[in-house]
């Protein structure tokens, strides 16, 4: 099969037909054999049973249903489960993603050898100040933090090949961070196209201004992952010796002047007044637990039975 198309809704129904409609006319006119995975994410619309409506009447249809809403990832991470095509397009139900951009995203990873392309909606039709702003800035930071040059990281509508989303685990609301988790895996060849952002036809967003927050708050988890996941106590270890050592040696430098003093008979407080007294407590106190949150850490992992987990590509 040539292209799996995974298509995550949460009430969409109205949408639905249309967006098969099209799909299906770009594929024919393009001779790809394919299915369209709709994923429907706990929807309290009747958007399941336009599903099962329209697998009564196309064979490429195949459809997930959740028995809750359990987020984007969730679905995506269902859905790539359950591809088969060489070439996976993953794109919003909304109608705002077009159907005609997967016969160059389908040529860019056969041809051009892309891992993974990911969609660039150039010119938005959003909300400038709760959507485009905020996301040119979140952007921005993605680029900086994990190192992969794209404009619009989160676009729902890119093109993977096979490989890559059966070797990635896409979970809690990581679906903004594919690229990353691909580039983590192993997937380094990844690559943008300029794609046509269309204005909503029914329904409203179901995403508010709490990504943005959410969305640093993953990638920082992401970023802590990928760097000190398999060895903790390198993180933790580190920054809790040094804060003990400092401590130690101000606890020293304290006791030094108090001995100074007295050899001198000059007039000394109690250390225990002495607010570095207590500052140099605190960070021998914070090195130790720290110290001991990494040791924990890799105790943990050295058990984990994902320990040795490795990606394979070739074996002779």
């Amino acid at each position: 099969m040539d292209i799996s198309v995974i298509v995550p809704l949460f009430n969409e129904a109205e949408s639905l037909p249309k967006l098969y409609e099209w799909i299906e006319r770009v594929m024919n006119e393009n001779k790809f054999s394919f299915e369209v995975i709709f994923v429907n994410d706990g929807s309290s619309d009747n958007s399941w049973q336009v599903i099962e409506d329209l697998k009564k009447e196309h064979a490429p249809v195949r459809g997930i249903c959740f028995r809750r809403n359990y987020g984007k990832s969730a679905a995506l991470h269902c859905g790539f489960q359950a591809a088969k095509g060489d070439v996976v397009i993953t794109m919003d139900a909304d109608l705002q993603d077009s159907p005609d951009e997967i016969p160059e995203l389908y040529r860019m990873i056969k041809e051009d050898g892309f891992d993974l392309v990911s969609g660039w909606k150039k010119k938005r039709y959003d909300n400038k100040l709760t959507k485009n702003i905020p996301s040119k800035l979140f952007n921005a930071t993605a680029r900086r933090v994990t190192g992969i040059k794209l404009h619009d990281m989160n676009c729902g509508l890119k093109a993977y090949r096979n490989e890559v989303v059966k070797n990635i685990e896409v979970f809690s609301e990581m679906h903004r961070y594919i690229p990353f988790l691909a580039k983590n895996a192993g997937f380094t060849k990844i690559g943008e196209k300029v794609v046509q952002h269309r204005k909503r036809e029914f329904g409203t967003s179901k995403f508010g201004l709490n990504r943005f927050v959410n969305g640093y708050l993953d990638l920082m988890t992401l970023w802590f992952l990928n760097k000190f996941g398999k060895q903790p106590m390198h993180f933790f270890g580190f920054i809790g010796s040094l804060m003990f050592i400092f401590g130690f040696i101000a606890i020293i430098v304290v006791g030094a002047m108090k001995l100074y003093a007295l050899s001198h008979g000059l007039r000394a407080v109690l250390i225990a007044d002495s607010p570095y007294f207590h500052l140099s407590i605190l960070a021998m106190v914070l090195g130790c637990m720290l110290f001991l949150a990494g040791f924990l850490g890799e105790m943990i992992i050295r058990n984990s039975q994902s320990r040795n987990d490795y990606l394979i590509s070739k074996t002779l």
